[in-house]
């Protein structure tokens, strides 16, 4: 049965349902893109501000605790100085021992022009060393109109050669007596030094004239600031002054070396204008009549300095009102400058100002090409969209019309049906293949119920396909959390490393110096009882109440101790440093009995005796390995993987035993090393415990499985192991066990991977 539609009528022209669509489509784009460029434009604008705040703030930040660290040494050496006067380590009334004492502290601290101490008569001992740290000398000034003298110095800070002499009083420079008449430690006035040529110490201990380079002034100069500490007796007379001048020239280096930006600039001046450091290349001083004096911010040749300066005071009438940070923008050289003036002052009298500068002009070259990339890819995008929309437009257009043919026909109950043309000529088109669809409408069904059989059977295999890739991802993850935890704790024991080492090296260092003060104590308290075998009353209570016999005796043998405990402490930070290598991406040659040993070493807390059982004893059976070409911060990993394995073994084997059965049976972990073939290195770890069993065998290497409760392990250890050993360095890992008799794994590495090439 035939039905026949309504023929509409026709209109006088006709459209493309394409075009229909693409037009407001493409108005759509036209509008994104201009309000894209538009946000890209203020959005440049207003992370220029933030990103130039938000580094100045950075830089401030770091010149303040450079700063507070490098401006705290004087005082603290100062300090210790004194407590060494107080306990009668540091005599006043000995010169030479004095020098020596200095040279030792002078020689640690680079940074230190000089370090020693003044009498009230003028009298004075010390060492330092002349600009940059070049030569280290001991220094003498006599008591009254006696000549102040420079000299050489052997390893031991014993007097050598004489370089010069000339006169100087300690008490004269500006500021000191006002800090001995306070009473308290303080800084004086900072000084600078100018001079043409250096004197160069030969090996021979000869001194030799040559010329060091010359600044931008022509000159060898310095800059220093010095720290004075009064000490008084207990009538409140001055005893002595201790002095350590400290090189502000580093300074300037720390700032050039502080990239702000790449044109930003920082400098540090007093508060009277007056610069202490710049990151600019011009110089800090200059002459003035022959004499060298540091230069205002208001007269240096830095242009930009200048400028900031002078907005500075004509903003704030003078630096001394900048109490708090300021952040203000200059124009200059047509260019706009952010500022910030930020004040740092300790709590011995400094009182300066940190200034960073950061042009506008870092910042808008990358924005403006990124505004640039941003309305190129706009455009870009407005092309590709035009076209994709036309074919969009084409593509949703036949099934629109096969839709609307196929709803008449279904409505009708016809499949027969033949349908009239419209207006619109993409109807027209599709109406002339419809009659040929109709007839055939049923065997599409059930091509479609075929199609649908084998769309499911893709869909479960997809699915199993989806299953596979979540497995893999999970052991991903497990991995890549492992491998941060290892990182981390690499970067730990690194940063805990370098900590202790400076205060110990410190410690060590000086142990040496006080076991022969005590000896050299003993030998004259000795050589005084030889001399006066009848002491005074009052001299023999004392030493019977200090007990001077035992005295003798034990202070020899704490120092001994104190120096074997100092290179213990040395030893382990040793190790600790060769543990941190985990996060060491380079293949490189190493001492794998390094890396074992300090594996063993951060684990010693598990292997000493506890309470509850004996000491896990650890048996090495090393052989002579060479180098090996590995990744040693992995290879500590597998290790550690190992050792903590067998530890948690042998304690679970023994969790419910008494301590006299786990001291009769002692548990025990045995590491050999050997070389295979000359090619290979092989690494065994074996414990004393119950074994692994047959099925578990097979399966240790798995990802996720593990034996241990929840919450003790993840079950990745092993399977991350495996990865590194057989993928990363080509070797083998292997596991043998016996039950009732223990466990043992063994590492196969090549020694060079040029062998792993060739297998």
């Amino acid at each position: 049965m035939n039905i026949k539609t309504a023929r509409p009528a026709k209109s006088t022209q006709q459209f493309p349902l394409r075009l229909i669509l693409i037009v407001p489509f493409v108005l759509q784009i036209f509008a994104a893109v201009g309000l894209v460029g538009y946000l890209s434009f203020i959005n440049g604008q207003k992370a220029v501000n933030d990103l130039a705040s938000q580094l100045i703030d950075k830089a401030s930040q770091q010149v303040d605790e450079h700063l507070d660290t490098y401006l705290a040494l004087p005082q603290q050496l100062n300090q210790i100085n004194a407590d060494a006067i107080a306990s009668g380590r540091l005599n006043l009334n000995d010169p030479r021992t004095s020098e020596q004492y200095f040279w030792s502290q002078a020689r640690a601290f680079e940074t230190l022009s000089y370090i020693g101490y003044a009498l009230p008569n003028g009298a004075e001992s010390g060492a330092g060393r002349w600009v940059n740290g070049v030569n280290l000398l001991v220094y003498e000034n006599l008591p009254g109109n006696g000549a102040a003298s420079d000299y050489t110095a052997d390893q031991r800070g014993n007097r050598k050669s004489l370089v010069q002499s000339y006169q100087a009083d300690p008490l004269l420079p500006p500021g000191v007596k006002d800090i001995i008449k306070k009473g308290k430690p303080a800084w004086a006035a900072i000084y600078t030094y100018a001079f043409e040529n250096t004197v160069e110490i030969t090996e021979a201990g000869k001194a030799i004239k040559s010329q060091s380079g010359t600044s931008d002034i022509g000159l060898n100069y310095y800059v220093a600031v010095p720290a004075r500490y009064p000490i008084y007796d207990q009538k409140g007379k001055l005893r002595s002054l201790l002095m350590v001048d400290l090189l502000l020239t580093n300074v300037s280096e720390f700032l050039r070396n502080l990239k702000v930006s790449p044109s930003g600039q920082v400098f540090i001046m007093e508060r009277d204008g007056l610069l202490i450091g710049s990151s600019s290349t011009q110089p800090v001083v200059h002459k003035v009549n022959g004499e060298t004096k540091r230069l205002s911010t208001l007269e240096t040749p830095d242009p930009l300095i200048r400028a900031v300066a002078e907005k500075l005071k004509k903003q704030f009438n003078n630096f001394t009102t900048l109490q708090n940070t300021q952040e203000l923008e200059v124009t200059f050289n047509g260019q706009r400058q952010f500022i910030q003036v930020t004040p740092w002052r300790d709590r011995f009298g400094l009182d300066w100002l940190v200034v960073v500068t950061v042009p506008e002009s870092d910042f808008n070259s990358q924005i403006n090409a990124n505004t640039r990339t941003t309305i190129l890819l706009c455009l870009g995008a407005l092309a590709v969209a035009t076209i994709l929309g036309i074919y969009t437009s084409r593509w949703i257009t036949r099934p629109i019309l096969k839709l609307s043919q196929a709803s008449e026909a279904i409505a009708t109950g016809q499949l027969d049906q033949t349908v009239e043309t419209t207006n619109i000529k993409e109807l027209d088109a599709v109406a002339q293949s419809f009659n040929h669809m109709a007839s055939q409408l049923q065997d599409s069904f059930n091509e479609l119920a075929q199609t649908n059989a084998e769309l499911e059977n893709r869909v479960e295999a997809r699915t199993a396909e989806l299953s596979q890739t979540l497995v893999d991802l999970r052991r991903t993850q497990a991995q890549v959390i492992q491998t941060e935890k290892m990182s981390s704790l690499g970067q730990l024991v690194a940063g805990v490393a370098h900590e202790i080492n400076n205060p110990v090296n410190f410690i060590h260092g000086n142990v040496t110096f006080v076991d022969e003060y005590a000896q050299n104590l003993l030998e004259l308290v000795q050589l005084y009882q030889q001399e006066y075998p009848l002491p005074t009353p009052g001299i023999q209570a004392r030493i019977d109440e200090i007990d001077l016999e035992f005295l003798n005796q034990d202070m020899l043998k704490l120092l001994s101790s104190m120096k074997l405990g100092t290179e213990r402490i040395r030893e382990i930070v040793k190790s600790l440093r060769t543990f941190s290598r985990l996060d060491e991406a380079d293949m490189k040659e190493v001492d794998i009995h390094e890396g074992i040993e300090s594996t063993l070493l951060i684990l010693q807390h598990r292997l000493k005796a506890k309470p509850d059982r004996p000491a896990i004893a650890v048996i090495r059976d090393y052989g002579k390995l060479p180098l090996v070409e590995c990744y040693p911060g992995q290879l500590n990993q597998v290790l550690m993987n190992i050792v903590v394995n067998a530890i948690d073994a042998l304690e679970e084997t023994k969790a419910n035993c008494t301590y006299q059965e786990k001291k009769d049976h002692p548990d025990q972990i045995t590491i050999s090393t050997s070389v295979i073939d000359s090619q290979w290195v092989q690494i065994a770890i074996a414990d004393n415990g119950v074994g692994i069993p047959k099925d578990i065998q097979q399966r240790i290497f798995n990802p996720f499985f593990t034996t241990k409760p929840i919450g003790k392990g993840t079950g990745m250890g092993m399977s991350i192991s495996y990865q590194i050993i057989t993928e990363k360095h080509g070797g083998k890992l292997e596991c043998f066990s016996t039950l009732g008799e223990g466990s043992e794994f063994a590492i196969q590495i090549p020694i060079r991977q040029q062998v792993r090439v060739a297998v």
